[in-house]
């Protein structure tokens, strides 16, 4: 095996999709296996080279298909077992790798897991969900919160004791110091991993177990202004160190397996990210990094924060981007459209591996859910704090017409009204923010330098970021103006330019010492060698 085969996903870029929002394939407003098949076309027109799905498996579908009833049934929403192999084969003949969500925290209440384990506490299954006693009163055992609000713990009269949720009360969480718990977990990856699959994206990874003295977490400095879930530090209950041992027991079944992929969504400051890669045991390949997300669109915040997050990493660890996701606010709505373009060529041009969300390649921003159509348990359980992630999970918009192109039917969320921004007006279009990100992904799949290269910084001056990728004999210097006005870049800016973010460079152009940025341009510059 060589190391390009090996270690993919350091070259790869990678798309996430919601199945139920990108295609409808049988009228009934939610999207399928087979809807997603007959949009393969538009995935290998646009370059990217693995698609990330959020769950399709068996569920009652409370969170959004986080809370699974059977880990190895497709749910009968998405099709069957039989579209799944379809599905990663044709992938796979196009040359795209699929990556599956792992959910290994919680399942839902339905699961026959739950059901077993709920039953009394004498049968084999009685130990693999997290259980406790009641307080002396009656009451839960601690202060612990659920993410989607009130007391993490709910009482099961069967068993006489709480059953602990992190998330929804119908989402018992898994008990991870259960050796038979973590086997049956590692059958559910074979299960998939044998039928094809080239990774999984670990849901919720860094809250896989929780403190066994069962410890109250502390108030939260200003809690009183967060959402309830957020007014204690959860110190007992997420990121403890004893979950490392659990990502390391799901890295070592994945490495059972030639160049699969373990990425994650983990949690906490920059300065906390490392130790999700593992020193001496491997952990996440790729922990994902929301940095460019979160942060402030100022060129000194972006520069901070890039250095940051580059700086925090264990010697030889993989970067990675994310400038979207399923649980994430559009990135669009938050910058505009015009510094989209830009930050679409940081995402693409940083060493590291990008991820993007549907849509963010239309410049897709929040949607507009009535009140009455709301889905997300956030925004039902917790109002007030504009935690609603419907707006990001809405359907995919392929035309102009009023259901996008997304079904026949009735879409399961409702679309923009407007239609505007929609994959066919923009692949008409040469100078959409759709052609920058297809023209972005061909560059770098063309240019070793932006997939494997060094990176070298350039100190951000007068609204400008800039740096280098260099890979043997090629260097590439990215010069982005963060403004809403033009910039002059100074510095040597000799060799030929290779992309603009306006596509409207018709021929590699030569160009002087410096090098005037029109507003929320970036430019690709081929250097000349000496």
């Amino acid at each position: 095996m060589n190391k390009a085969t090996g270690d993919w996903w350091k070259s790869a870029v990678i798309y996430e999709l919601a199945p139920i929002s990108f295609q409808d394939s049988n009228g009934d407003g939610k999207g399928d296996l087979p809807g997603l098949i007959s949009r393969i076309e538009y995935l290998t027109w646009l370059g990217v080279d693995a698609v990330w799905l959020t769950p399709i498996y068996k569920s009652p579908f409370r969170d959004f298909g986080y809370d699974i009833s059977d880990f190895r049934t497709i749910d009968s929403t998405f099709g069957s077992l039989e579209d799944m192999d379809r599905l990663i084969a044709k992938l796979h003949e196009l040359g795209i790798k699929l990556i599956l969500d792992l959910v290994p925290n919680h399942t839902s209440r339905d699961h026959d897991w739950f059901v077993k384990s709920s039953a009394s506490r004498d049968n084999p299954k009685a130990d693999w969900y997290v259980w406790a006693e009641p307080a002396e009163t009656g009451a839960p055992p601690n202060n612990w919160l659920s993410r989607f609000g009130g007391s993490a713990w709910e009482w099961c009269d069967a068993r006489g004791q709480y059953y602990y949720h992190s998330f929804l009360v119908e989402q018992p969480d898994l008990n991870w110091r259960n050796p038979d718990l973590r086997a049956a977990i590692a059958d559910v990856m074979r299960f998939w991993l044998d039928r094809g699959i080239d990774g999984f994206r670990v849901d919720a990874s860094a809250v896989l177990i929780k403190d066994h003295l069962l410890r109250d977490n502390p108030p939260a400095p200003k809690g009183q202004d967060k959402p309830p879930p957020q007014r204690f530090t959860p110190v007992f209950t997420d990121d403890r160190p004893e979950t490392m041992r659990c990502i390391e027991f799901i890295r070592e079944v994945i490495d059972g397996y030639d160049s699969r992929l373990l990425c994650g969504e983990v949690q906490g400051k920059t300065d906390r990210i490392g130790h999700f890669y593992g020193t001496e045991r491997p952990r996440l390949h790729l922990p994902l990094n929301f940095a460019l997300l979160d942060c402030p669109w100022d060129v000194l915040a972006l520069q901070a924060a890039i250095d940051a997050y580059l700086n925090a990493l264990p010697e030889g660890a993989w970067p990675v981007w994310v400038i979207g996701g399923h649980d994430k606010q559009r990135i669009a709505s938050s910058i505009g459209q015009a510094p989209l373009r830009t930050l679409a060529m940081l995402l693409m041009t940083l060493k590291g591996t990008p991820f993007f969300f549907m849509g963010d390649e239309i410049g897709r921003e929040r949607v507009h859910i009535p009140d009455d159509r709301i889905d997300d348990p956030f925004e039902k359980l917790v109002k007030g704090y504009g935690l609603c992630r419907d707006p990001e999970r809405a359907p995919m918009r392929w035309d102009d017409s009023p259901a996008g192109g997304f079904t026949t039917g009735e879409p399961w969320l409702p679309l923009e009204t407007d239609g505007a921004r929609n994959v066919d007006q923009q692949r008409g279009d040469e100078r959409s923010i759709l052609h920058l990100f297809r023209s972005l992904i061909a560059l770098r799949r063309a240019h070793p330098a932006l997939q494997r290269g060094e990176y070298h910084p350039v100190r951000a001056r007068n609204d400008v970021l800039a740096f280098k990728r260099s890979l043997d004999q090629s260097e590439l210097l990215i010069v982005l103006n963060i403004a809403a006005e033009p910039r002059k870049f100074e510095g040597d800016c000799r060799g030929n330019v290779l992309l603009s973010t306006h596509l409207d460079w018709s021929t590699p152009a030569a160009q002087p010492i410096s090098v005037l940025l029109r507003a929320n341009e970036g430019l690709i510059i081929e250097l000349d060698r000496p």
